[in-house]
């Protein structure tokens, strides 16, 4: 049997193979992958009994469970595009999205459609609501019209959809949108096809892995524990987490195989107690969505001693760039690693020439998993999507068509072994006094301390250093934050440009943006928004100064 190329033929295939076989655990539920093939058929069918053309899109705006697999796989073999929602937005940032990509049919529940029916006639080309569960409310009257989920799968799978190719679209993403409106990223049946093949390489995947799907399924590492388990046959338990007490429940009842997540989940979990049974079972940890604090790393190792640790680095216009081997962490923790397998990572000047070692540059990701632009923004998509340059590595001068590649704004070093070192975002790095400090660098040095639970850093506007350093803390697990000894550390571990101005503490937890990460432009946003407030308290001329909210 030929490989995938379209995204529902990682499941048509595995169906083939092992029918058998769990595909997805949802709570008590499970779900084969006969069954899986055969829901999805049916979902096809029914989707095209109501008209939807190619390349139409289909909003989904579900918890993680069943349907919300079904739906978004469906939605691709049927033709169409789907566009996952997180379930955390608020009804008018739903809005906006189905608005934006002019959404043609919305899934959802019925306990969600309540909160979205105020806004639903705001989206001019929304035509079909299917409600999951319980019964649909009464229609809201022409153009829009409400389906049953029940109802809809009745339709006669024996309907194919219509006819795309790898290099249609096949998902719209959206990223979080911390400043102004959230972007739409565009991927092809190849893009996330090829990430699912690359991904499940390097990570080992077979059909005996069983996958925790704890991140939203509408963040690209969130989707690839169901593409790269697909791509293998094996199952993907889906989880709705409150606590992180229980991903760790989680871990040990399904006997995880593998688990990905971002690094305020794994800061919070290795604070915890471990049950001793998963390490039995746990082959791997991944990281992504940014740098994992060493002293994190070093506690789930601690916990963890046969696990085998990932750390990865990605952004949703390529899907995944970067991965560092679990036999090169001690050597190099603070690495993202290497290029992963089909992609070309480069570190390049701005005038598109290669950096020298150690020379820092943006990078830039070539290859299979470079997505398609941004919907309907030509302006953002020729900033981030751009040709290569004929001096590129791997760029021939009698290549006459230009190659795109996605210039991610990430300032980074590559050694002279290969191995890159993310320094900081162009667009968060801090001026001060002269320097260029990025936050990470910041956090990184308060994270070693032990003295912090989370931290974020961030650039304030100040007359004298162009720009001080603020940071907010929470306290660590303890409970008791010394925020004098935390200063004096400072002091001692960093060179006195880098020292924070002020330091800010709140309870925990800090705020997360929809994907889970530490959302540090809210933060600013936030703090800046009270320093406004109440003028008169400003940074101090000089690095030292602490308060405390």
């Amino acid at each position: 049997m030929t490989d995938a190329s379209l995204l529902a033929e990682l499941i048509s295939r595995s169906a083939t193979r092992h029918p058998e076989a769990i595909a997805l655990s949802y709570g008590k539920q499970s779900m084969s992958y006969a069954v899986l093939q055969k829901s999805i058929e049916s979902f096809v069918a029914g989707l095209l009994g109501l008209g939807l053309q190619r390349g139409e899109r289909v909003a989904i705006y579900l918890e993680k469970r069943l349907e919300t697999v079904i739906s978004s796989f469906g939605s691709t073999a049927a033709g169409c595009v789907f566009v996952p929602l997180n379930p955390l937005l608020k009804a008018d940032q739903v809005a906006y999205i189905m608005r934006d990509c002019n959404v043609r049919a919305l899934v959802t529940s019925s306990e969600r459609l309540p909160l979205l029916t105020p806004v639903l006639s705001s989206c001019h080309d929304l035509r079909h609501v299917l409600v999951v569960g319980g019964a649909p409310l009464a229609s809201g009257g022409a153009p829009l019209a409400w389906l049953h989920w029940d109802d809809l799968l009745q339709a006669d799978g024996s309907t194919s959809g219509h006819r795309v190719i790898d290099s249609d679209m096949a998902a719209i993403l959206y990223t979080s949108g911390s400043t102004g409106k959230p972007k739409g990223v565009v991927l092809s049946h190849r893009n996330l096809v090829a990430g699912a093949k690359s991904v499940a390489s390097y990570l080992g995947n077979h059909a005996d892995d069983t996958l925790l799907a704890a991140l939203p399924l509408s963040f690209d590492a969130g989707f690839s524990q169901l593409t790269t388990a697909f791509h293998v046959g094996a199952r993907v338990v889906l989880l709705n987490y409150l606590l992180p007490q229980d991903v760790l429940r989680a871990l040990a009842r399904e006997r995880i195989s593998g688990l990905t997540a971002v690094p305020p989940l794994y800061i919070q979990l290795a604070e915890l107690e471990w049950p001793a049974t998963i390490g039995e079972h746990l082959r791997y940890f991944a990281n992504t969505g940014g740098r994992l604090p060493r002293e994190t790393l070093a506690a789930l190792r601690a916990r963890l001693p046969g696990s085998r640790p990932y750390l990865m680095y990605g952004l949703t216009e390529a899907f995944r760039s970067t991965y560092l081997p679990p036999e090169e962490v001690d050597q190099r923790p603070d690495s993202i690693g290497k290029a992963i397998p089909n992609a070309e990572i480069l570190v390049l000047r701005e005038d598109g020439s290669p950096c020298a070692a150690n020379e820092p540059g943006e990078l830039v990701h070539r290859g299979a998993l470079v997505g398609m632009g941004y919907w309907n923004d030509r302006e953002k998509t020729a900033e981030r999507y751009r040709p290569l340059p004929t001096n590129t590595p791997g760029r021939d001068s009698g290549l006459v068509l230009p190659e795109i590649a996605v210039f991610s704004g990430d300032t980074v070093r590559m050694d002279e072994q290969g191995f890159i070192y993310f320094i900081g975002r162009r667009d968060e790095m801090m001026k001060t006094s002269g320097y260029r400090v990025s936050p990470t660098e910041v956090e990184e040095v308060l994270y070693a301390t032990r003295l912090v639970g989370e931290c974020v850093a961030f650039g304030v506007d100040h007359p004298k250093l162009g720009q001080a350093i603020q940071v907010i803390v929470t306290p660590p697990a303890n409970g008791c934050l010394d925020t004098d000894a935390l200063l004096a550390e400072c002091r001692q571990r960093m060179p006195a440009y880098m020292v924070p101005s002020n330091i800010a503490v709140r309870p925990g937890p800090l705020p997360r943006n929809p994907n889970g990460k530490l959302d540090r432009k809210a933060l600013a946003g936030e703090f800046l928004g009270d320093a406004s407030a109440a003028p008169g308290e400003t940074a101090p001329e000089t690095p030292g100064g602490v308060v405390v909210e």
